[in-house]
């Protein structure tokens, strides 16, 4: 029998005014991502195929590694001993296994665009671009709950789901030039991600809101949401300026 406590699934609430203002003050850098010339680019079918396929190859590592940045978040949940953690525990779970799926969608996309599966699983990218692996990952290992999903959750997720809503409507392009093989296949992550993701951000500012119960907490989580994003920046920075075009 169900337990009388069994907590509701996670609902959307309207802003308190710290929240606003949190979600307000990342704007500017998550449209820096979801505007930044490799994905502007890449939606009018214009960029480059060298700098296509840096980036395709060198953010393999943070999508393959999505989900277990989730599940080091997961494993800090202490359901019924602080606020926020047992929706915390729930929404994770039901995320995690499509995150896992969305990466062998990303593979069939890289795919189309030339690359092989070996060079996906031993990619080593440069410094640059890996930078946002290791924030994560020490977010996920030695952050709190919050700053995990703040990165994680709310500002990758974020940019990355705007940005695709883009990109979808390039890809055609790439096929009439020749250069990529454009079927469902190798659209589905791109179309999965421009629907499913668009979600997603909103419910981590929900967790985030739940789990933020004081100005410390908030300050930890936006610094880590922030912080996420110049990652995902510098990474851009790097693919687009270092190859020719």
């Amino acid at each position: 029998m169900r337990a009388a406590n069994y907590k509701k699934a996670l609902e959307l609430t309207e802003h308190t005014p710290w929240a606003q203002q949190f979600w307000d003050d990342l704007v500017p850098l998550k449209n820096k991502v979801v505007n930044h010339p490799v994905f502007a680019e890449m939606a009018s079918g214009q960029l480059s195929l060298p700098r296509f396929r840096c980036a395709l190859l060198n953010f393999y590592p943070l999508v393959e590694n999505f989900p277990k940045y989730m599940g080091l978040n997961l494993a800090k949940t202490l359901p019924g001993r602080f606020p926020g953690h047992e929706q915390a525990k729930n929404w994770l779970i039901g995320n995690i296994k499509i995150e896992q799926r969305h990466a062998y969608w990303y593979q069939d996309w890289a795919m189309g665009f030339g690359l092989t599966l070996e060079d996906l699983e031993f990619v080593e990218p440069p410094a640059a671009m890996d930078a946002v692996n290791n924030f994560l990952w020490t977010m996920g290992r030695q952050g709190s709950l919050e700053e995990g999903i703040a990165a994680t959750n709310l500002a990758i997720e974020w940019a990355t789901g705007e940005w695709s809503q883009s990109v979808v409507k390039g890809m055609k392009a790439y096929q009439e030039d020749g250069v990529a093989t454009i079927n469902r296949h190798s659209m589905a992550w791109l179309r999965a991600h421009a629907s499913y993701d668009d979600d997603h951000p909103h419910e981590a500012m929900e967790l985030v809101k739940l789990l933020c119960v004081e100005q410390e907490s908030r300050d930890r989580a936006f610094k880590a949401a922030q912080r996420g994003l110049e990652y995902y920046i510098q990474a851009l920075d790097y693919c687009y300026q270092t190859l020719e075009a």
